[in-house]
C-alpha cells in the first residue's frame, strides 16, 4: 500500500549549559509532540500502533545524540530517528555554547489513495 504523509510538526529544543545535543533533541521533540494531540489515527480508522513516525533531527553534532534513548518518548507508533548537521551552537562568554536542536516529525500511514 502506498505510503502517505499526513501530518508534519516542528519543535525546538535547547541545552543552556551542559552541551546535552541528546537532551536538546528530546525538548525539540517534546516541543514539537506536546502543542498537539494527534489523534490521526482514529480518525482515519487505523490503530496507533500503525503511525509511521519520522523524526529528522538537526544538530551541530549529530554524532552526540543517542537516538536509542529518544525512542522512549513515544508512546505507540513506528518511529524512526535521523539525525543530520543542522541546529544552532551559540557561543557563551564562559564556555561551553547553548545547543539549539530543531526538529521535523512526519506521521503516515499506509492507506489506499482515495
Amino acid at each position: 500500500m502506498p505510503h502517505h504523509r499526513v501530518l508534519t510538526e516542528f519543535g525546538m529544543g535547547t541545552s543552556l549549559r551542559k552541551q546535552d545535543y541528546t537532551q536538546a533533541a528530546r525538548r525539540a521533540l517534546q516541543d514539537a509532540l506536546w502543542h498537539n494531540s494527534i489523534n490521526m489515527a482514529e480518525l482515519f480508522g487505523f490503530p496507533k500502533e500503525a503511525m509511521q513516525i519520522d523524526v529528522l533531527i538537526g544538530v551541530q553534532h549529530p554524532d552526540r545524540v543517542d537516538t536509542d534513548s529518544l525512542l522512549e518518548i513515544f508512546p505507540y507508533g513506528q518511529p524512526t530517528i535521523r539525525v543530520e548537521l543542522g541546529g544552532l551552537d551559540i557561543p557563551r562568554p564562559d564556555g561551553a555554547p547553548t545547543v539549539i536542536a530543531n526538529v521535523a516529525i512526519n506521521v503516515s500511514f499506509d492507506m489506499v489513495p482515495a
